[in-house]
């Protein structure tokens, strides 16, 4: 296995993020791919030429020194294999080279265990992404 990072989406985090966010999980694939894929580092893990996993990072515009994680995303098949801890490995590294003292995201309520075990605290209220519970997460670098 290899991940990759490369500045825009490249088409294997595409086709990963299709796969699970699109026609798994059924968010409408006009708001999944924005404005941010282009400027973000996306990583995207790889087995024989395969995406089996995906996930960008970006500058915080509203917060110096802090940066966003996003869109991480497993094949189905391949979930409970660490393959989203090794791209918010990647991504957190990233980050951290560009400058990055934290990381926050906005996590699915149903992934927030995954994430507390990564480092990353919930604060705030809960917030809905087409109809989809998520709650803010922040962890320090």
């Amino acid at each position: 296995m290899e991940i990759t990072l490369t500045r825009g989406l490249p088409n294997g985090g595409r086709q990963v993020r299709l796969a699970v966010f699109v026609q798994e999980q059924g968010f409408a694939e006009a708001l999944e791919f924005d404005a941010v894929d282009p400027a973000a580092w996306h990583a995207v893990l790889w087995e024989n030429g395969l995406p089996l996993a995906t996930g960008r990072v970006f500058p915080d515009e509203s917060r110096e020194s802090r940066f966003t994680i996003g869109r991480i995303a497993v094949q189905r098949e391949y979930r409970g294999s660490h393959l989203g801890a090794q791209i918010m490995e990647a991504l957190e590294e990233k980050a951290r080279t560009l400058g990055a003292r934290e990381v926050g995201l906005c996590a699915q309520v149903r992934a927030q265990g995954f994430y507390e075990s990564l480092g990353y605290a919930a604060y705030g209220d809960m917030v809905y992404e087409e109809s989809v519970p998520h709650i803010h997460m922040l962890k320090k670098l």
